[in-house]
């Protein structure tokens, strides 16, 4: 599967640290950094401090997702 942020090229000024995507999405650093490692929203690692852009986190935002715990296989 190929991650649909390969080729995305955000300018400097549109990074925003994943505290502050936090505050726009509701959702904590640590799931946004998840969400990160995962390629399910862009960012980046720059020196200690991981970014994203607001673009992607509302992306992720507008998505439909099905909450709760995923159903167990048989």
């Amino acid at each position: 599967m190929e991650n649909k942020w390969n080729n995305y090229q955000p300018g400097f000024k549109d990074l925003i640290s994943l505290r502050q995507a936090s505050k726009i999405s509701g959702l904590s650093p640590n799931h946004l950094r998840l969400l990160v490692g995962k390629g399910t929203i862009w960012g980046i690692k720059i020196d200690t401090f991981w970014v994203t852009t607001e673009d992607a986190v509302m992306a992720y935002i507008a998505q439909e997702r099905k909450t709760g715990p995923k159903p167990k296989k048989p």
